[in-house]
């Protein structure tokens, strides 16, 4: 039967979060030649390697495996502490979480404010297409991401769908699609664009033009000033319908098309092996997504 101690899965955690051996020493108050045994000793059990020998190291398969472990290990720790000590109020219990920015500024933070009470959160930005890596190399212990198909690890259960609206200012509009939005005026119009993961613009593209379409862009990668980029006419872009209800009806922004749009499916990803804590941000998560369609 492989065995693991706790002790070196926590050493494997502490080398890829401090980038090198000696870091990860200092922070345990050890040797780094002590570090250098764990990690032996822990490929030993595991039968295959668990780090790549780069600068900082990186993780294989199984050292994500093993990663995952040590974190899920520090949460019900936490548990237990609190547990055992009910008179100390709950809230040191650590949790990362992936969050792409659409998600953030428009729904999920009412929600993970609802639990902030029980946990202290740390909050990463990331594409709803790529929050998955962190993930699974247990650097986060939930996401919001587009994949429904679990992780090696994770439950996936659904939040609902954003749609997104293809808009522009109202001087916008006028100045480049007064013929309409057709596959010459989308060519030439600016495109505002979140970062260059962002693909919604290209996706609805796409969609509308069979010709591979390659206007000028705009790289703004924050939400609330994505949004007034768009508003001050800079460019057309994607936007969360759930964000511009009021701008449509106000006349601040418009569509380019009539029925134009891309909906965009949400999934909550969390390590099942999880925490009291986890399982309170999950429910106040899916509580706050119900806005969602």
């Amino acid at each position: 039967m492989m065995e693991i101690t706790p002790e070196q899965a926590r050493t494997l955690a502490a080398i890829l979060t401090h980038g090198s051996f000696d870091a990860a020493a200092a922070h345990l108050s050890v040797t780094p030649s002590a570090i250098s045994q764990r990690v032996r000793a822990l490929e030993t059990a595991v039968g295959r390697p668990v780090l790549t020998r780069a600068r900082p190291p990186g993780l294989t398969e199984s050292g994500e495996a093993v990663v995952r472990f040590a974190r899920q290990l520090e949460m019900l720790s936490a548990d237990l502490a609190e547990e055992l000590q009910p008179e100390h109020p709950r809230g040191g219990t650590r949790l990362t979480l992936v969050i792409n920015s659409d998600s953030l500024h428009t729904w999920a933070l009412a929600g993970l404010a609802g639990a902030s009470h029980n946990v202290q959160l740390e909050i990463l930005r990331e594409d709803q297409e790529h929050s998955l890596d962190l993930l699974r190399a247990g650097a986060a212990a939930a996401a919001i991401t587009e994949t429904a198909q679990p992780v090696p690890g994770c439950s996936s259960s659904k939040l609902g769908t954003m749609r997104y609206l293809p808009v522009c200012a109202p001087d916008f509009a006028r100045r480049w699609f007064g013929a309409g939005a057709t596959g010459a005026t989308l060519a030439a119009a600016p495109v505002v664009v979140f970062d260059r993961k962002d693909d919604l613009q290209d996706r609805w593209l796409r969609r509308v033009s069979r010709a591979s379409l390659q206007p000028p862009r705009h790289y703004v990668p924050a939400a609330q000033e994505f949004g007034d980029a768009i508003r001050w006419g800079m460019g057309w872009g994607m936007m969360p319908e759930i964000e511009i209800g009021e701008d449509l009806l106000a006349g601040r922004l418009e569509a380019l098309a009539p029925r134009a749009h891309v909906d965009v499916a949400l999934y909550w990803q969390q390590w099942r092996r999880g925490s009291a804590a986890l399982n309170d941000v999950a429910a106040a998560v899916r509580t706050a997504a119900g806005v969602l369609r």
